[in-house]
């Protein structure tokens, strides 16, 4: 589509000016065929305007029949079989001819859908670029939910987009909530969807037992009808435009703090879509009171791995190793984490708790263990039957009385290498047999 502005131009050069079509064309910065069209349906002389004969001109019954049978058939095929028939072209100029018999599909109209208070959210993640932690390189998405009526925002940052970050967002946004919609409405992702012929659908088990949790009825939206969930759509657009773009913050904490003030001031006060003499606010304190009501726990949000550890009293979870007490090695330990915690259990046991770390290569560790482990090795070079220690700065004597019954002077030190050394003296004098003699 041109302006009227142009078309008006067009016809003042070709009238006034006296210029020829393709020199209105050229300075126009148009095709010759647009200004022929303007110029048609202002009376000029067909006879004027009519496009030049095209060497394509007796195939063009042949496109235009193939194309009513097959309105998708690509112009790089039609090259080929017109081409088999004599057409002397080039595939250039047919894909214009073809773009322009191409039966153009009707436009479709939308209704506005609209929903009652609590009746639905709409879920769905958003990629905003990547987020340098220590040494680590992680995808930064935001977990989107809009409540469809007030169109009340939750949004939270996480550094990646699993199933666990999945459901976080979601028990976080009924906390936030105070209450849970009775549908979420969500795209064909994989944390929703993992697979779909037709109608028939297959949930992500995860969502059906969080929905079991909270009572919500998950749904997903059509293929190919992203019309259907266009608030969270337009809430991500928003999100981008008047919270992240030129926003500067120190880590993830950071940007999820500067979030949750940012969606509790300047997105609930914003004009409320439905009628702009109201805000956001005062509309969710309508659909506030008929949200289903939270459940009496939160569903456990929690990253749960299986770890299989080696010789060395480590457990090794997402980029990191995290140390163990040295009596757990060599066997299967289950790893349960969250943003800020990892916990190392053993059946009911907890093995370790740290600090989760976000950077990579990091060894995080714990005194006792090192310490336990290093008592245990000292342990390991002096017999088990070690009697007496004593330590004197950094040497330690005793008696070993061994499987015969004789007595030996020991005296343990640290070597030139910081390694524990046991030395024997050889056998201690009997007192009494000393007196007999």
């Amino acid at each position: 589509m041109i302006s009227k502005e142009t078309e008006t131009e067009i016809v003042r050069l070709f009238h006034g000016e006296k210029w020829p079509i393709g020199t209105i064309a050229g300075q126009l910065g148009l095709h010759h065929t647009t200004v022929q069209r303007v110029l048609r349906h202002t009376g000029v002389d067909p006879k004027v305007v009519a496009p030049r004969r095209s060497m394509a001109d007796p195939f063009v019954p042949f496109i235009v029949e193939q194309l009513e049978k097959y309105p998708g058939l690509r112009a790089s095929r039609l090259f080929v079989m017109i081409k088999e028939r004599g057409y002397p072209g080039g595939p250039d100029h047919l894909r214009r001819i073809v773009s322009r018999l191409r039966p153009k599909k009707p436009a479709e109209a939308f209704q506005r859908l609209r929903t009652m208070p609590g009746e639905q959210a709409q879920v769905d993640w958003a990629h905003f670029g990547k987020l340098m932690i220590g040494r680590a390189q992680r995808p930064l998405w935001a977990f989107v939910m809009v409540l469809s009526y007030s169109r009340r925002l939750f949004l939270r940052f996480f550094p990646g987009a699993s199933m666990p970050f999945f459901v976080r967002g979601h028990v976080e946004a009924f906390a936030d909530f105070g209450g849970v919609p009775r549908v979420l409405l969500y795209d064909n992702l994989k944390s929703a969807v993992l697979e779909r012929h037709g109608d028939a659908i297959r949930f992500h088990p995860t969502l059906l037992a969080i929905s079991a949790h909270y009572r919500f009825e998950p749904r997903p939206v059509a293929v190919a009808r992203g019309n259907e969930k266009g608030r969270v759509e337009r809430a991500i657009r928003y999100i981008r435009d008047a919270f992240f773009a030129a926003r500067s913050f120190t880590d993830l904490a950071d940007l999820n703090r500067q979030a949750a003030a940012w969606t509790a001031t300047a997105a609930i006060d914003r004009p409320w879509v439905e009628d702009r003499d109201r805000t956001v606010r005062q509309a969710f304190e309508d659909e506030r009171s008929v949200l289903l009501p939270l459940a009496s726990e939160p569903f456990p949000a929690h990253e749960r791995l299986e770890v299989e550890v080696g010789k060395t009293p480590y457990v090794r979870f997402d980029l990191n190793d995290y140390s163990i007490p040295h009596d757990r090695t060599q066997r299967t330990l289950v790893v349960f984490a969250d943003l800020e915690e990892v916990r190392i259990t053993e059946g009911n046991d907890v093995v370790a708790t740290h600090p989760r770390s976000w950077d990579r290569a990091q060894q995080l560790e714990q005194s006792e263990h090192l310490e336990r482990l290093a008592e245990r090795k000292v342990n390991m070079l002096v017999p088990d039957t070690w009697t007496d220690p004593r330590r004197v700065n950094d040497v330690g004597v005793g008696r070993h009385v061994d499987v015969t019954g004789r007595t030996t002077r020991c005296d343990m030190s640290i070597d030139a290498n910081q390694q524990p050394a046991v030395v024997v003296r050889g056998p201690v004098p009997d007192p009494q047999a000393a007196a007999q003699n």
